[in-house]
């Protein structure tokens, strides 16, 4: 599906979505519903399919190795723009998850992460091809100063394609001169934008001017990223890239043009994962997902009987829209992240249920059956948005502190929220409200197995909190007591270890002992204005 393509549906829904909402109760409402509902499900399932294709597996899943890395500092002390750029020109070497555990990978992966960027501009030989021609011909050689590079770019037909060009050795100018880039849209198209420092506006001023009309290759880490032709003489510190640029090719070479990564990087730590346990950890997150979706709905159907089914519907869309909208933009799933799915269907059930607890107190109060599912609907709105809003605060501040796969479970469990609010308001209210305007449903009937009953909690919260405060102290001996065990086994473990130490090496006592009284000889004899070099040496020890 094309970015336009996905742009317009998404305006129209967002149109839709709008019109429902101003529009009052009625059957138009009922068709802006539906409408609403058979889009979104329709685009979700194409987003989705075919899923082994469009769903991204994390790491701890699919397996492979993962890199922690930081930037060393230097001269100038690391900054969050310094690290932004950094990871953009990481993204360019390599991708810092690799699936798969090929140990020449890994290594390679480890020798890119660590090299720093090094950006250089290099003219191309000035002949437009000829000379590069007439080597492959064997008619000429090629001269001592340039060598032959190959530059991979996308072609006129959207294809990539590889070009030979005969570029020098040496650069003729550094990309340390570059003072900032970046991108922009304009009538040609995407355009690179770049700025040079006093210096290399007036060595890059000379350069255009004497090759006008040749080519000029703009080489990171000895790869060419672009070899645009020098269209006139630039003098002043700005230019422009011109080519047929994608948004995504004109942003990646603005941030190579920046030369971000000019401190080194340490590999901090690294992870691998094997594919068997990947696919194991597969077999059973969908196992016990699939398993507690059919208890769910079973138990929903039979309770609640024919709103329970309604409800069914509502989470069986409910987990589409929450697979698409995962798709679409384009988050890992990871095993967090199914846990935070498992977890959706909770949530979406959580919902239903309020709605129909009241509507079974609306009922039980003599209205009728259309004017009580609209006073459920109202009065239990509140709860549901409450509850979901607490959810989200706390899905939000995992995302913002959290790191890793965290982030991937706080993702779907925003996202599994925002589609039960949908689902339950909007579909199942539709279609409960269209069985009940039809005639097709006339009475609702639902098990209660727990009687009502008039119980003043807030009344009895004095009592809570004293009962409360009482379990504590009542635990308190316990507690006192376990830590007492813990320094009761940790010096034993200490004494057991010293007893290995005095068995494995005798003489280590007399030097356990040298140190443990070193502290009070020097302190006695610092006292008395003695203390030499060796004493203080044992000091420190």
């Amino acid at each position: 599906m094309t970015p336009a393509l996905t742009f317009f549906i998404g305006l129209a829904m967002l149109v839709l979505f709008g019109w429902y909402f101003a529009t009052d109760q009625g059957p138009r409402k009922r068709l802006l519903a539906t409408t609403l509902m058979l889009l979104l499900v329709i685009f979700s399932i194409a987003t989705i399919w075919p899923p082994q294709k469009k769903i991204s597996l994390g790491l701890d899943i699919q397996g492979g190795t993962s890199f922690l890395i930081r930037l060393k500092p230097g001269d100038k002390p690391i900054t969050k723009g310094m690290l932004d750029q950094a990871v953009e020109v990481i993204r360019k070497r390599i991708e810092v998850q690799i699936p798969g555990l090929d140990t020449a990978k890994i290594q390679e992966a480890r020798d890119q992460l660590s090299r720093v960027a090094k950006l250089e501009f290099r003219l191309v030989y000035p002949d437009n091809g000829e000379r590069l021609r007439e080597i492959d011909q064997g008619k000429q050689v090629i001269p001592p100063e340039y060598r032959i590079e190959t530059h991979k770019h996308q072609g006129e037909d959207g294809k990539s394609v590889e070009e030979r060009l005969l570029v020098k050795k040496k650069a003729d100018l550094s990309g340390d001169r570059v003072s900032g880039a970046g991108a922009s849209y304009e009538k040609e198209g995407w355009i690179v934008h770049l700025r040079f420092d006093p210096d290399g506006a007036k060595q890059f001023g000379n350069i255009t001017a004497a090759h006008v009309h040749h080519r000029f290759a703009i080489v990171l880490d000895g790869v060419i990223q672009s070899a645009p032709v020098i269209q006139d003489a630039i003098y002043g510190g700005d230019a422009q890239i011109t080519g047929r640029f994608t948004e995504e090719e004109a942003r990646g070479l603005a941030s190579v043009l920046e030369n971000p990564l000019q401190t080194p990087v340490s590999i901090e730590e690294e992870r691998s994962v094997s594919p068997t346990l990947g696919l194991d950890s597969i077999r059973a997150s969908i196992l016990a997902g699939l398993v507690g979706l059919i208890i769910t709905l079973v138990c929903v159907a039979i309770y609640y009987k024919i709103p329970g089914l309604i409800a069914d519907l509502a989470l069986i869309v409910n987990l589409i829209l929450l697979m698409g909208a995962l798709t679409m933009f384009h988050f890992v799933l990871t095993l967090p992240g199914i846990a935070g799915i498992i977890l959706t269907i909770g949530l979406s059930v959580d919902a239903n249920v309020l709605i129909y607890e009241r509507l079974r107190e609306e009922m039980a109060l003599g209205k009728s059956l259309k004017v009580a599912i609209n006073t459920a609907y109202e009065k239990a709105f509140s709860s549901i948005f409450d509850a979901n809003v607490t959810t989200l605060i706390t899905a939000a501040i995992l995302f913002w502190k959290a790191s890793g796969p965290v982030k991937g479970f706080a993702i779907a469990l925003t996202l599994g929220i925002l589609a039960s609010l949908f689902t339950a308001l909007i579909v199942g209210r539709n279609c409960l409200g269209w069985l009940v305007d039809t005639g097709r449903l006339k009475r609702i009937s639902m098990l209660h197995l727990i009687s009502s009953q008039n119980i003043n909690f807030l009344g009895k919260g004095f009592i809570a909190c004293m009962c409360s405060l009482a379990l504590l102290l009542a635990r308190r001996p316990d507690y006192t007591k376990r830590a007492g065990e813990d320094r009761h086994r940790t010096g034993a473990q200490r004494a057991q270890a010293n007893r290995i130490c005095r068995c494995l090496n005798p003489g280590i006592d007399a030097r356990r002992q040298e140190l443990h009284h070193g502290p009070h000889t020097v302190e006695h004899q610092r006292q008395g204005g003695k203390a030499n070099h060796s004493d203080s040496s044992k000091r420190r020890l």
